[in-house]
């Protein structure tokens, strides 16, 4: 509850030239990693940070990602070494080696990861040397440097990934062409991360191939560890995972290919056949696998399309995200569903160079409807944007008016939403006023969801 209230008194702003965080979209990189161990199968995360990291990470995660709970050895119940100050001053060390000691004796796992906090990553305990130690006693253990200023919870998931994939998983020669590993969702950064992965991996078998996607209930550790064999890494994201992917093609000689997230038919095809053409599956094999299942999104579409038609439900929107939702949602909006996306915002920090990659989206949309991209973290900041493009009413007799109306984003997001007298979906971090289970938005599967939800709430309006 602390880290909530916190959290509702940070995001980005200006004060004196000195910049802070008031209600962030995003994990410290401790958080992020912290979420991708234990969203690892039969993987025990061991902190080595001060007092009340792993709690305050905790109640962030129960309430910003969909009431996602703790799952085995998370949460409350993740070992800590909980240094104090005179661990600071003399260094951390012992105590994380009697940490690891009473969690090997006392927790079941088969892989052990020391994960830092800022603390014992500025005194610079050499967490390596404890690995090391009690590598050469027989224990699968790990070991990363996550601390929250190394970056968000993107850079934490990141960098789990990465030692994985130069520590763990073994080197193999012979590689399987019909399989892969599946990379670019971040579990807890989406609260949909479990649903979206699995959605994506059966499109992918549907084209034969054999998927590791590390953190699903199909997924082993025995998997992960054989990772190695595998053809090619696909990372459905163009910023996230890529350092992963990158270690996976250094150590193990696994090329990667790039590809934005998937919602919807027009992105879904996109997306088989850019698979399809990197691993040379021949053309009516993927031609088949597209027809069937845009066969099948349209055939549950037409159940909806009188009420769309009838009831007028097209909607100008505003689509506010991170790199992976707001491209995604906005071009399904526009090529697929028949909205019209007037502003993008994209939440995420990323730098000019990056930008293209997300602008190629919108430049490349089969409707060439011309939306506005912002970037901007900042919840009190998104009506300012949209304000740009949709002036305040005035007294005239004739102006455009920015409705019916809808706002797909976080909770953050709601109060605009009502300000502006549009309807509301959170769909992106942090996501504290839904239930996520296995519900997921990629693919062809996923979107006859999002419209279930988007059209859920138009219709809960009448």
């Amino acid at each position: 509850m602390k880290q909530q209230m916190a959290n509702t008194k940070m995001n980005t702003k200006n004060r004196n030239n000195n910049r802070f965080i008031e209600r962030p979209r995003s994990f410290c990189s401790l958080g992020g990693a912290l979420i991708t161990v234990t969203a690892l199968p039969e993987v025990v995360p061991i902190l080595h940070t001060a007092m009340g990291c792993g709690g305050s990470i905790y109640w962030n995660q129960y309430g910003s990602t969909g009431y996602l709970g703790a799952g085995y050895c998370g949460g409350l119940a993740v070992p800590s070494s909980n240094i104090q100050e005179k661990d600071i001053i003399f260094g951390g060390l012992d105590r994380l080696e009697e940490q690891v000691k009473s969690t090997v004796e006392l927790v079941e796992g088969k892989l052990y990861f020391i994960l830092t906090g800022c603390t014992a990553d500025i005194i610079g305990d050499d967490v390596q040397s404890v690995v090391r130690q009690y590598r050469d006693e027989g224990i699968n253990i790990l070991g990363a440097e996550t601390g929250g200023f190394h970056g968000d919870g993107y850079k934490g998931h990141d960098r789990v990934l990465t030692v994985l994939a130069r520590e763990f998983i073994e080197k193999r020669k012979n590689k399987k062409n019909n399989k892969i590993n599946l990379l670019g969702v971040v579990p807890g950064q989406d609260a949909f991360w479990r649903g979206n992965l699995l959605k994506i991996r059966e499109l992918l078998e549907k084209l034969g191939l054999e998927v590791n996607s590390f953190f699903t209930e199909r997924d082993t550790l025995e998997e992960i560890r054989n990772a190695g064999d595998a053809a090619l890494t696909i990372v459905v994201s163009e910023f996230y995972a890529i350092d992963a992917a990158k270690a996976l093609k250094e150590t193990h000689g696994i090329p990667y290919i790039t590809n934005p997230f998937p919602i919807g038919p027009t992105a879904s095809n996109e997306f088989l056949k850019n698979v399809a053409e990197t691993l040379e599956i021949p053309f009516d094999v993927v031609h088949k696998v597209i027809e069937t299942e845009t066969k099948r999104y349209f055939n549950y579409v037409e159940r909806v399309a009188d009420a769309y038609n009838d009831l007028d439900w097209q909607r100008y929107s505003v689509v506010v995200g991170d790199v992976n939702y707001a491209p995604a949602i906005t071009k399904f909006l526009a090529d697929d569903l028949g909205w019209l996306p007037e502003l993008m915002v994209v939440t995420n920090t990323i730098d000019d160079t990056q930008k293209p990659k997300i602008n190629r989206v919108i430049e490349t949309l089969i409707s060439k409807y011309p939306v506005t991209v912002a970037y901007e973290s900042d919840p009190t900041e998104i009506k300012t944007h949209f304000r740009k493009i949709v002036p305040q009413k005035t007294d005239r007799l004739f102006y455009d008016d920015f409705s019916p109306a809808f706002v797909i984003g976080s909770h953050w997001e709601r109060e605009f939403a009502f300000d502006i007298g549009a309807g509301h979906l959170t769909v992106s971090y942090p996501v504290g006023n839904r239930i996520v289970l296995n519900r997921g938005y990629a693919g062809y599967d996923g979107s006859l969801s999002l419209i279930e939800d988007l059209f859920t709430v138009i219709a809960a309006q009448r």
